[in-house]
Formats: C-alpha cells, structure tokens, sequence
C-alpha cells in the first residue's frame, strides 16, 4: 500500500514508518519539523517538508494513496492550558483541513493518534473504551474534538477511520540502520527525564505528590513499548472498514508508580537517582491503567515488551548514544 504518515519525524511516527516500510509498504513522510527530527526519518520513505494543513498538495486525487496515518500534532498537556489556541488550531483546525484533503482525494483508510487524556479522572479502572469521555486539559479536549470529527466522517462519507488511544509510550527502536527514540525539547515525561538525571544533565527528579491512595503514594500509569505501539498501527490498517470508526486503548493493563520507575531506572542505569517529591499537580489522577482487551480481541495486538525494564533499558541506551 501506499502510505501518508504525518508527523513522520517525530517519535512515534517516525517508529512506526520504519516498521510500515519493513512490511514492504511505500511511505510518504509529511511533517514540518517544528517538534521533529529530520534524521529521524526512515531510511527509504519520501519526505516532504510542509505542514497537514497543505496536505492537499502531497493527497492529491491522482496520488493513489491508500491510508493516512495522522501522528502530527502538539502534546503538551500543561501548556495546552497556557496556550489553547494553539492547540485549538494544530490538533483541531489543521488536522479538519488534513481530513478534507483526505475525502477530497478518496483515501479510503485513516488512522489516527488520539490519547488517554479524553478520559480525564476515570470513575472505573481499567479504562475501557465505553469509559467516560471528561478530558481535564485543552489536549485532551482537542483530539476527543477530533475523534468525534472522524465518526462523522465515517458515517457521512464511509471512511474507514480507527483511534488509537495511547498510555504512556516509553522505550526506544533499536536498529542497525539508525536507532529511534524520544527526542521531546522540553522534555515532560517521567523516563526520559529520569535518564536525564541519571546521565548528569538534570540535578534530581521531582515526584509529584506522595500522598496518592495508591500502595507506595505515588502515581501510578499504564506504560507501553513504543515498539509495541507502532506495531498496532499495521494491525489497524487491516483492521479498518468501511463507514466505521473504531477506537482501540493501547496499554499493557499493568499499572506502574512513578517509585517504581524510579527504581528500575536505578536498576538499568547504575546510576543513584536523587529524587525530591513535590506538591501534587492540579488534575492528575491517582491511577490510569488501559484495558486492551478490544484491541487484543480484534486486532490480535498483543504487547512483546511489557516490563519496565524493557522500556527503560531501551530508552537508556538511545539516550546515552544519541542524546547525552
């Protein structure tokens, strides 16, 4: 097939292209740079350097392309409290006019990075698909904007659009051609920036709060091997139909504290991990664990590296090659 993957420089479409290209599929790589990499670009795909709003110039209706597969977009959820319209305008605005170049050209398949963070504060764990829709930042709020966008279009125009809705990605592709991984300026997540601590380059880590209803008092989240993420992206491909709009969690269904990482991050790296815990976030749930049992009953998606050493050690050694 022929494939457009925006948002093909960053780190999980970037992931995901190589694996696209190993199944002997043709990728196009549309991205704008603003928060990707152009040496994170799979080998053998073509890339063209524009933004998702001019998508209309690469999908044209002669193209023949077969699917998009839509990662471009901002992900920040504290600063889309600070800055909304942005978030409004890339993950809304310009992902609608993406979505119009896509029904302009008859692209037949769509598939879409959407997030945990519409769920909000769950009232039941695991989080199934059925859960409540209540996100507490404007990330969230934009790509649940954009999920609903896409049943629309299913309904009206028989797209076959599927949403994968990820936990927290961690871990790194490892590879004799070129290693990918987490690359984000500035960096928010809890792995990466514990690697940071661990190679000198931060003084300590901040836990937030330790006074959580959870067995250490610490957060606890759902964590998934970018690896296994990208894989399930193939797998919606096929799964999609016609005039349907499929939405699959992707976690392990395996809950980690922010302690835990914390210590098996010592583990992989030696390394002594000062650690100072600091007052609560406003909006951060105690517990966010996946159920995944859609996407394993229907997609046959089933996560090959669930621990978090796995993740980490991986994580660990991109960093300390191609980041430190």
């Amino acid at each position: 097939m022929k494939l457009l993957v925006t948002g093909g420089a960053g780190y999980i479409g970037s992931v995901t292209s190589r694996l696209l290209l190993d199944a002997g599929h043709e990728v196009v790589v549309l991205d704008n740079l603003s928060n990707g990499f152009r040496d994170a670009v799979a080998p053998g795909a073509t890339f063209v350097q524009a933004d998702i709003a001019d998508a209309a110039s690469v999908l044209t209706p002669d193209a023949g392309f077969d699917a998009v597969l839509h990662f471009a977009g901002l992900i920040q959820a504290g600063e889309s409290m600070v800055r909304p319209e942005l978030y409004w305008d890339h993950n809304v605005r310009r992902s609608l006019a993406l979505l119009e170049a896509v029904r302009a050209a008859g692209v037949p398949r769509f598939v879409f990075s959407s997030t945990a963070a519409v769920y909000g504060n769950p009232t039941e764990l695991p989080i199934t698909e059925e859960a409540t829709k209540a996100p507490t930042n404007t990330y969230g709020a934009t790509k649940l904007s954009f999920d609903y966008a896409l049943t629309s279009e299913a309904f009206a125009h028989g797209l076959a659009a599927v949403s994968l809705r990820y936990f927290n990605v961690a871990g790194a592709l490892l590879r004799e051609d070129g290693a990918v991984g987490e690359r984000h300026d500035p960096e928010t997540h809890i792995i990466p920036i514990t690697l940071q601590v661990a190679a000198g380059k931060r003084e300590k880590l901040q836990l937030f709060g330790d006074d959580y209803p959870t067995a250490d008092g610490t957060c606890v989240r759902d964590y998934i091997h970018v690896h296994d993420l990208a894989r399930a992206h193939l797998l919606a491909i096929d799964g999609a139909t016609g005039g349907q709009h499929k939405i699959y969690n992707l976690g392990n269904g395996n809950g980690f504290s922010n302690r835990q990482v914390v210590e098996a991050a010592r583990e992989v790296t030696g390394a002594e991990l000062p650690v100072e815990v600091a007052p609560r976030r406003e909006g951060d749930p105690a517990t966010l664990v996946a159920s995944s049992q859609r996407a394993r009953d229907e997609l046959g998606w089933v996560p090959e590296k669930p621990t978090l050493t796995e993740m980490i050690g991986d994580a660990w050694e991109f960093y300390r090659a191609h980041v430190a």
